[in-house]
């Protein structure tokens, strides 16, 4: 499967796709502060383990940082 993330594309190995399984791959050390848009819509996170992404979805993950 052939996806958009940030601008940039990405090939999975593998015919079905959940957010979840998606912020596992790409960050398995940060499960928090995690915002997600497919196609230009925000998903909630309570939607992330059952939200199916199809091929040539284009994905915007945001991440929180902290600073000052």
């Amino acid at each position: 499967m052939e996806l958009k993330i940030n601008n940039t594309n990405k090939t999975f190995d593998c015919k079905t796709l959940t957010i979840q399984e998606l912020i596992d791959f790409e960050l398995p050390e940060k499960q928090n502060g995690i915002a997600v848009a497919v196609n230009q819509t925000v998903v909630s996170k309570n939607q992330w383990t059952t939200f199916p992404l199809s091929p040539s979805d284009d994905i915007l993950i945001i991440t929180a940082t902290q600073g000052g």
